[in-house]
């Protein structure tokens, strides 16, 4: 059974992270003399004050040793968002005073952004964010550079995190584990395979998407709303970035189509990608080790899996 990091070892790991992205600005030429740490949850977010650059250092990731990966990931995030920068599309840019790509040190894989001023009195709207969305859909659906078949699913990370979690009971109990990797049987064709997918779901198109629930990924700056963090940008249906959300907030990414003239969801694929979400979040219970304050984000998630159909009525 895995030890779960204790609060000393997550601030070390933090301080660690703030160390790493502080001695590479400095190397990249930046002036960083009061570093401040905006956010601290999968990643360290860390603005290098007074340069108005922003590094982010992923610290909760599936396979800490695989950098490689994490890096090509991440150079994908940098020429998504630099081409949706220069069409005028408005999302949180790499920072123009370093070179746009990954940078790897003392185990970490970080990457730099402009520094946005927040607008901290501003309170999210959920629905009329994921109205916002098709609108991000359609810029980005002239994206020329190449992205993997849903790889912001991550079918390897599901497939080896339902294969471990028996070593955290704790976590999940066999019975619900099971149906999980059954649920995965169903499921992982679909992921895995584009073709697979298309047979399925004849005359769906497939499309750049933002990968990571956009709606809840829009940054409030002084100036406007931001597009943020897209991590994992990927190639798949739109509805992908509407996963596990809602019919409140489905209905709003409708009207959001309507106007812009792109497709509505898809009512079956809705069910696939809902699916998945849930099967996603149960996988990612194998994080919380790593961060133990997981398990509170996770737990209604999972909870509500529970009471959904046998892999969102898939297999039937």
């Amino acid at each position: 059974m895995t030890t779960f990091l204790t609060p000393q070892q997550l601030a070390d790991r933090t301080s660690a992270a703030v160390d790493a992205a502080v001695a590479t600005g400095r190397e990249l030429g930046l002036t960083v003399t009061a570093p401040t740490v905006l956010h601290d949850v999968f990643s360290v977010v860390v603005h290098l004050a007074p340069s108005p650059t922003v590094a982010r250092v992923p610290t909760v990731v599936p396979n800490p040793a695989d950098l490689d990966s994490l890096a090509r990931r991440q150079q994908d995030e940098l020429a998504v968002t630099r081409w949706l920068a220069d069409q005028g599309v408005p999302v949180i840019a790499p920072s123009p005073l370093v070179p746009q790509e990954p940078v790897q040190r003392d185990g970490f894989s970080m990457t730099f952004w402009q520094f946005v001023p927040e607008d901290r009195d501003k309170e999210a709207d959920y629905v009329a964010n994921a109205e916002s969305v098709a609108d991000l859909h359609a810029a980005m659906r002239s994206y020329p550079g190449r992205l993997e078949f849903l790889s912001a699913a991550d079918p390897q990370f599901i497939a080896e995190s339902l294969a471990r979690l028996d070593r955290h009971p704790t976590l999940i109990g066999a019975a619900e584990l099971d149906r999980a990797r059954r649920e995965w049987q169903v499921l992982e064709p679909l992921v895995r395979s584009r073709t697979a997918f298309e047979a399925r779901f004849p005359g769906v198109d497939l499309q750049p998407l933002h990968g990571d629930s956009p709606p809840a990924n829009i940054f409030h700056g002084v100036d406007g709303n931001l597009f943020a963090d897209f991590e994992l940008v990927t190639l798949g249906p739109i509805e992908w970035d509407l996963a596990a959300l809602g019919p409140e907030h489905e209905a709003a990414y409708n009207r959001g189509a309507l106007r812009n003239g792109t497709r509505p969801l898809d009512t079956e694929v809705l069910r696939f990608v809902n699916a998945l979400g849930m099967l996603r979040a149960v996988a990612t219970l194998a994080l919380v080790p790593q961060l133990p304050k997981l398990r509170e984000y996770l737990e209604p998630a999972v909870d509500h899996w529970r009471t959904t159909p046998f892999a969102g009525g898939m297999g039937s």
